[in-house]
């Protein structure tokens, strides 16, 4: 999350809700559900921000489950809970649901914002992000 998220949360302006477009392949989907995995022990931005760090390509093997449950053990998480969680599925239906989602509305690449139901699609500058936000809290 960028700094101008951060600031418009922080001043209680806007609320934030993430969700997965995990549609490049498995490697997506695996990434997807081992953040939901860490998000369970409290970690989701620290686990996300560590998988963009680690990000090589997509279906390049960066993101199998081996690699996943080692990302998982740099951050302390608890290592038999987080197996547990990704080797089981267990958060599958939640990235499942959020992919399916975002196809119901048109979500065809990623980042994709919803700033008051309008799409911004695509990586944007601070300033663009700002404007949309601007003019939503105007409206």
């Amino acid at each position: 999350m960028g700094p101008v998220l951060k600031q418009y949360i922080s001043e209680g302006k806007i609320n934030f809700v993430y969700k997965h477009s995990a549609f490049l392949g498995q490697e997506s989907v695996w990434a997807a559900q081992a953040s939901e995995c860490a998000a369970d022990q409290g970690k989701f931005w620290e686990y996300h921000d560590l998988l963009f760090d680690k990000q090589t390509g997509e279906n390049v093997g960066t993101f199998t489950k081996d690699n996943l449950i080692k990302y998982a053990q740099e951050l302390n998480l608890d290592a038999a809970k987080f197996e547990s969680c990704l080797n089981n599925d267990e958060t599958l239906q939640r990235v499942a649901g959020d992919t399916q989602e975002g196809g119901q509305f048109g979500v065809r690449g990623t980042p994709t914002f919803f700033i008051n139901g309008k799409p911004l699609v695509g990586a944007q500058p601070p300033e663009t992000i700002r404007a949309a936000i601007e003019s939503a809290l105007s409206e």
